[in-house]
């Protein structure tokens, strides 16, 4: 590790004072202390702003929330409302990583985390994302766990953020504070697909800084689901972060000429978004506008499902996220249809 310094700023704006070209904030450091270990990371100064007062979670007058930048996971976790009104949420929280990391980490260092692949996390390997024009390998090597939508030449590497997918399907928004003033990104335009710039994985421009999380009001059953390699303390091969409203006043007798399989009822609205899929929270909005007034049925989510994936460009070894997608997405939506998908905090079930 390279020397560094250490700085604690005072306030948001003496932190913009002290950013420049070689200089990293530090929220928990779960991430970057860990890249800056593999020689990543190689900042000259690291700026404290763990401190800031932005680790509270307030409700907004329309009954979302404004979550602090610097709330832990494990507070965003735990936090009454965030579990009464936004159950998903607490259950991606709850589904990375491990308690002692949830304790130090950020809600702001959460979004902001970087990929897991493995030629990115090695020093000695080329990588358009940590040494642009060096070249993709993960393309022609290692890639079971990458990107299947979404990727392009220079980069097919995934977001591990399980937070972040369950954000996007909330249409949260990121309060950010840069020295142009404050401006506020919505959730889908914060992360960034590779295109031509992999080593870009949001919008921020430098300096900027993260200081909250702005969450509307759900009002529909939803829960996060992530399938992994082992049971805990594993990224995502493919999550989801589902809502689902369904219109139970329809006539039956036409749903039925719509759909044999219907159970009773349409969907009113619907949230979609993906993990382990892309380089960003994948918000599946394919899917979501083929089912809103659709029957709530398997046989719906099914072409829901692959009207989503059509898309789908896997590689050689990573064609099994497709049906798994697919499946995740069948198996989830069924699940909330029929009253059996909120939130399973108090069973201890997150995956």
């Amino acid at each position: 590790m390279r020397p560094f310094t250490y700085e604690r700023a005072t306030s948001a704006e003496d932190a913009l004072t002290r950013h420049d070209g070689e200089t990293h904030y530090l929220g928990g450091g779960t991430n970057l202390v860990d890249l800056m270990r593999l020689g990543v990371e190689t900042p000259a100064r690291l700026v404290d702003v763990a401190h800031l007062p932005y680790d509270e979670i307030q409700l907004t007058p329309d009954g979302g929330l404004l979550i602090g930048a610097a709330v832990s996971n494990s507070a965003l976790a735990a936090d009454r409302t965030v579990r009464a009104g936004h159950p998903m949420l607490a259950q991606a929280v709850l589904a990375g990583a491990s308690g002692q990391i949830r304790n130090l980490a950020t809600v702001g260092g959460n979004l902001l985390q970087r990929t897991r692949c493995s030629y990115f996390q090695d020093a000695a390997k080329p990588c358009n994302k940590r040494n642009p024009g060096s070249g993709c390998p993960a393309r022609e090597g290692e890639h079971h766990n990458l990107a299947i939508l979404g990727h392009s030449e220079a980069c097919v590497a995934t977001h591990p953020s399980d937070m972040a997918v369950a954000l996007s399907a909330l249409d949260a928004s990121v309060h950010v504070l840069g020295r142009a003033g404050e401006r506020t990104i919505p959730i889908d335009e914060f992360h960034r697909l590779p295109d031509n710039e992999p080593e870009r994985d949001t919008v921020l421009e430098p300096g900027d800084l993260v200081t909250a999380v702005e969450v509307p009001p759900l009002g529909m059953p939803s829960r996060y689901r992530k399938v992994r390699e082992r049971a805990s303390f594993a990224f995502a091969l493919v999550s989801i972060a589902a809502a689902l409203e369904v219109d139970r006043d329809v006539d039956r007798d036409v749903d039925r000429d719509v759909d044999r399989d219907v159970d009773g009822g349409s969907v009113r609205d619907v949230r979609l978004a993906l993990g382990g899929v892309a380089h960003k929270p994948w918000r599946a909005w394919f899917a979501e506008e083929a089912l809103r007034g659709r029957p709530a049925t398997r046989e719906s989510f099914l072409r829901a499902a692959e009207a989503e994936l059509d898309a789908a460009e896997p590689l050689r070894d990573n064609a099994y996220k497709v049906p798994l997608a697919r499946n995740l997405i069948v198996r989830t939506l069924t699940e909330l249809a029929g009253g059996a998908g909120e939130d399973e905090l108090g069973r201890g079930r997150t995956s």
